[in-house]
């Protein structure tokens, strides 16, 4: 059953373009020019009950767009949604009452308040029973490791801190549907892993549908099989996140090696692309298909002590990816790849 649906949905900004300097000023009092930006151009997909699905794309690419269309929070200019069969800018109660928006750069706590009481006023907002209140509190708090942070003011808790009770106030009232956008942004590791692994739990154990966008790919890579990637408006991908390895990796492989004794003689023409190398070791890029016969001249020439083969970085192909003039060879106006 799909929980999320969007068809065509476009968001375009108008933004007036004006001339240098006072005469400039004077000339767009009578006649002004605009430039549009689509800042989402023509988004498809849908997304199942109980997905955990990654938003992909660099700063700009239209992630926050989609979601806050989607929230209700924008009106598109084109297209169609339907979050839990409601038209999402329609702003139903029974809509809202069934899902968040946890915004990693927005603060949805009171400032000035202890944490205990922001979440006293969620529940009211929500009209959720005291009782009901305390248990869902205190299971999330002990999960988070939050419990003895309930009573210090938000604006004293470090960035960690508040970003887990950001997750409760948003987990509060048990929605359906949760859009995340960029939840570990600023966080140290331990804080990131703690909140990755509280997500995987709670996905897993209350089947609620989960959008989460993110610039770090480890987020990405431990919670998400399937991943959508939006670049300049438009969807490219749309599949599970290996494929995306298997797809548009260069067919490629890392091989790293360690060699018995310095020299740092060694030649390397002609076996793959020198990544980086000591008079100890070398870390080279070798097509997929030649793997083999690169391992098996490399041990023949040189004193191999060690050797690991890996896929190249799924962050360093999405690096790539944005990096390229029209993503993954689509060309615009061209349907998204989809792989199932």
């Amino acid at each position: 059953m799909s929980i999320i649906e969007a068809e065509g949905l476009t968001k375009v900004y108008r933004t007036y373009k004006k001339e240098q300097g006072l005469w400039g000023a004077i000339k767009g009092l009578a006649k002004r020019q605009y430039d549009d930006t689509r800042a989402a151009d023509n988004v498809s997909f849908r997304i199942d009950e109980g997905e955990f699905v990654g938003f992909l794309g660099p700063n700009g690419a239209g992630k926050t767009t989609v979601l806050k269309m989607l929230s209700g929070l924008l009106y598109p200019t084109g297209g169609r949604a339907s979050l839990l069969g409601y038209v999402p800018w329609e702003r139903r109660n029974e809509m809202k009452r069934q899902f968040s928006l946890l915004m990693g750069q927005k603060n949805a706590l009171w400032w000035d308040l202890p944490a205990r009481e922001s979440l006293e006023l969620n529940r009211a907002i929500y009209g959720i029973e005291p009782a009901r209140f305390r248990e869902i509190v205190k299971e999330l708090t002990e999960l988070l490791d939050v419990a003895d942070k309930m009573n210090v003011m938000v604006r004293e808790l470090s960035l960690g801190e508040r970003m887990k009770l950001e997750i409760i106030a948003a987990l509060l009232h048990s929605p359906r549907v949760l859009f995340l956008d960029e939840p570990t942004i600023g966080l140290d590791v331990v804080s990131q892993k703690t909140v990755r692994d509280f997500l995987r739990r709670y996905n897993q154990q209350h089947g609620v549908v989960t959008v989460l966008t993110s610039h770090y790919m480890q987020d990405i890579e431990e919670l998400c099989k399937r991943v959508i990637v939006i670049d300049g408006g438009r969807i490219i991908f749309d599949g599970a996140l290996e494929a995306i390895t298997d797809k548009f990796g260069g067919a490629g492989r890392i091989l790293t090696l360690e060699f018995s004794g310095r020299d740092g003689s060694r030649d390397f023409a002609g076996l793959g692309e020198v990544i980086a190398r000591t008079d100890e070791s070398v870390k080279l890029r070798v097509p997929r298909a030649e793997v083999a016969a690169v391992c098996r001249r490399l041990f023949e020439a040189y004193p191999v002590k060690d050797i690991s083969v890996e896929d190249v970085p799924i962050e360093e192909i999405i690096a790539q990816l944005f990096g390229s003039k029209d993503g993954m060879g689509t060309t615009p106006g061209a349907a998204p790849v989809i792989i199932s």
